[in-house]
């Protein structure tokens, strides 16, 4: 039978009123080939095939992003899952798991006994704590044999104690990184990513659990195509939207029944301790009223002191709930405050100090490195009390080395921190935390971007300890995990006031930003980096700020707010007499005149720009703006300047080792030597652009190269390897998004079929 790639494939060949063999002649790959695609004989695509076959045939980006994901997915319903690896993204289970046989029943009956598909929400009854994720992931663990494509998972923070729930923009990125897309290839838009996500688990057996959502607009973007895959929707709402408008099955959750509340204690601390003392084993349970949080809070209380009487921790519990029983009205709540409370007063200074001072961390969860600097101790030590807090189930180890508190816990520790801790204490403890952040992001950064304009950091606060990768695979990793935390951490900079710190982490974050795509996360750093920088009065921070803030505008296509940003910047930079500020605004108002056709002042701005580098003696830069002034001047006709220009620039770059500007400048001397006639020597200089962009990962300048090589080609009457290089510069395009480009090499392609037909 034919697998899903080959289904679409068949559908969109006869939509399109094609033969198989003329799609083979449009897109180079053989008739034999796609007979046995449609005939689900062809096994998995390689993504170069895929890329050519929807190219030839997929008039609209929706038809080319569904392709080329079930290329992506596996040909086969069913098949091995993502290239790369399955994603395995459920978070550990904590604590021990009892009762609930009737709700998992449920469950069962909403996905059947064959791993198919639906949508299940498991709503709150008794308000918070009831354990929805224990359920969630008690499920979907005990059947990850029946859906073998993977599980995928998102906490979408709709009651988080700090910050804002997570837009639905916010979490398909999640659901799309579990995929090891490359950052190109996620578009910039909520529909269009909601679309490849669609497309990329339609037809796969996969459980998604979607925790902790605020309502049923969060949820929708997120669901995925077709109806193979097991959907669990947690929240404390019933979710009504989802069950009337997209068929879910609603499973309440209430408290646990006395039984389960009864086993679950006994789980912990042993039958007999309870037999043993069954009035006291009586009154815990009934401070704890069934909740699985707090019994879990309870249970491992008295399982870390054995040898302590259950009367006499009875009468502790008995002593936090009087104290708090006027505080709320709601049984469960006032069950969760005192079991946390009670378990708060067993712990020594330091476990309480970290624990209040977690409650005030942003962010959804925080690693080891992180957590020692929020609590100015080493490491070790930090380790040291974070194994005691998830020993009585203050804190949840939930990934290696990483750690989370649930949202009650955490407003309770919050709470204690506001009443116990001095301000001072937690001013401290959260600006050693930001600057955690800002210096192991900023010694990152340099990892990915070695040549970008240096920033002078503070020395890190007493206390704070940073620890930055060590390589640029490690730097990567980190910045992905830290990602939530680091835009948390410059909120709450910009809340306090700290100005300094708010710009300097829009710095460090900028390169981890721009190679992951997060072109609206930048846009709100930048905005609050120019906003702080503005009341720091720092002329350089100004226009660095104003500089990249009009970059970003200029990747999301708002070409009067980028100029305006930039021509600021300049201004700023010459008012503050800082040469290094001043090239680097000029090169970049230079790239946006350019962008927008006006070459001649972009000129004017590169060569302002080469006087700033030559004075700073930063013969890289020189390189770059060189090749900038060699482009521009060829967009004007100017060719002997520009071929001057350009071999200036690849003479320094070389030297110095640029390549990523020695690539775009090869590319401008080909397009040089073919607009001069030179046809033979465009090719070559345009082949060396290209192996310097595979040698160094760069799909974005490649694509220009493979489209800038056609036209020699062509010249030279190499028709047939101008159509392949153009087919693959098309691929690229349409995978990043670059729609202008895209549809100008469809022109060109359509243009070239058009001349071979026969007349």
């Amino acid at each position: 039978m034919a697998g899903r790639f080959g289904v679409l494939l068949r559908q969109l060949r006869q939509a399109a009123r094609l033969t198989q063999e003329r799609l083979a002649e449009r897109s180079g790959v053989s008739v034999r080939s796609i007979r046995r695609f449609e005939l689900g004989q062809g096994g998995e695509p390689r993504m170069a095939t895929a890329r050519l076959l929807a190219d030839a045939l997929c008039p609209s980006p929706a038809e080319r992003h569904e392709l080329l994901a079930a290329a992506l997915t596996g040909a086969e319903s069913g098949g091995q899952g993502p290239v790369g690896s399955t994603p395995r993204q459920l978070p550990a289970q904590a604590g021990t798991f009892v009762g609930r046989r009737a709700e998992l029943a449920s469950v069962d009956k909403v996905f059947g006994a064959l791993g198919s598909g639906g949508l299940a929400v498991v709503s709150a009854i008794g308000g918070g704590g009831v354990g929805k994720t224990w359920l969630a992931l008690r499920w979907a663990y005990a059947n990850v044999p029946r859906f073998p494509d993977g599980q995928l998972f998102v906490d979408l923070r709709g009651f988080t104690p700090h910050g804002d729930p997570m837009t639905a923009q916010e979490a398909v990125r999640v659901l799309l990184g579990s995929f090891d897309l490359e950052p190109a290839a996620i578009p910039p838009d909520l529909a269009s990513q909601t679309a490849l996500y669609r497309s990329l688990t339609a037809g796969k057996r996969m459980v998604i659990v979607l925790d902790n959502a605020r309502d049923t607009a969060q949820v929708a973007p997120l669901l995925p195509g077709g109806s193979s895959c097991a959907v669990l929707v947690t929240s404390r709402d019933r979710l009504t939207g989802l069950v009337a408008a997209h068929g879910a099955k609603p499973v309440p959750l209430d408290v646990l029944g006395p039984a389960d509340a009864r086993q679950l204690l006994a789980s912990r601390l042993g039958h007999e301790r309870l037999a043993a003392e069954p009035d006291a084993a009586a009154e815990l349970l009934s401070c704890c009223a069934g909740l699985p949080l707090a019994l879990a809070v309870v249970s491992a209380r008295a399982a870390v002191r054995p040898s302590f009487p259950l009367e006499a921790l009875a009468a502790e519990l008995r002593h936090a709930s009087d104290r708090l029983d006027t505080l709320d009205a709601d049984d469960t709540a006032a069950s969760v405050r005192a079991s946390l409370s009670w378990t708060h007063g067993a712990l020594t200074a330091d476990q309480a100090t970290v624990f209040a001072l977690l409650g005030l961390a942003p962010g959804p969860d925080i690693g080891l490195p992180a957590a020692a600097g929020l609590a100015g101790l080493p490491e070790d030590e930090t380790a040291e009390v974070l194994r005691a807090l998830e020993q009585v189930s203050l804190v949840h180890h939930h990934l290696p080395g990483r750690y989370r508190m649930h949202d009650l816990v955490k407003l309770h520790a919050e709470a204690i921190a506001r009443r116990d801790l001095p301000e001072r204490t937690r001013d401290a403890a959260l600006r050693r935390l930001v600057e955690h952040y800002l210096h192991s992001a900023g010694g990152s950064g340099q990892l990915l971007d070695p040549h970008r304009q240096p920033v002078r950091l503070a020395p890190p606060a007493p206390g704070c300890r940073p620890r930055p990768p060590a390589d640029r695979a490690a730097t990567i990793r980190w910045f992905d995990a830290e990602h939530p935390n680091l835009l948390a951490a410059q909120r709450l900079a910009a809340e306090n006031g700290w100005h300094r710190e708010v710009w300097q982490l829009a710095w460090a974050l900028s390169p981890s930003l721009h190679r992951r795509g997060h072109n609206y996360d930048s846009l709100a750093v930048w905005s609050a980096a120019a906003a702080s920088a503005d009341r720091f009065a720092d002329p350089v921070a100004q226009s660095l700020a104003r500089r990249f803030l009009g970059w970003t505008c200029a990747l999301l296509d708002r070409p009067d707010d980028a100029l305006d940003h930039l021509r600021h910047a300049v201004a700023l930079a010459g008012a503050s007499g800082d040469p290094l500020s001043q090239g680097h605004a000029l090169r970049f108002l230079a790239a946006v005149c350019d962008q927008h056709g006006d070459h001649r002042q972009a000129l004017a701005h590169e060569r302002a720009a080469l006087v700033f580098f030559d004075a700073l003696e930063m013969p890289a830069w020189q390189g770059d703006v060189l090749n900038m002034m060699g482009w521009s001047a060829a967009l004007l006709g100017e060719l002997d300047e520009a071929r001057a220009h350009c071999e200036a620039a690849l003479a320094l770059l070389r030297r110095h080792h640029h390549p990523v500007s020695e690539s775009n400048t090869l590319d401008s001397l080909g397009y040089i030597a073919h607009r001069r006639g030179d046809h033979a020597m465009a090719v070559d200089y345009y082949r060396q652009a290209l192996a310097l962009c595979r040698d160094h990962g760069h799909a974005f300048f490649e694509a220009e190269a493979l489209e800038g090589l056609g036209h020699p080609y062509l010249a030279l009457g190499n028709g047939e390897q101008a159509r392949a290089v153009w087919r693959q510069a098309l691929a690229l395009y349409q995978t990043q998004h670059r729609t202008d480009r895209a549809d100008r090499v469809h022109r060109q392609l359509a243009a070239l079929d058009d001349d071979s037909a026969p007349h």
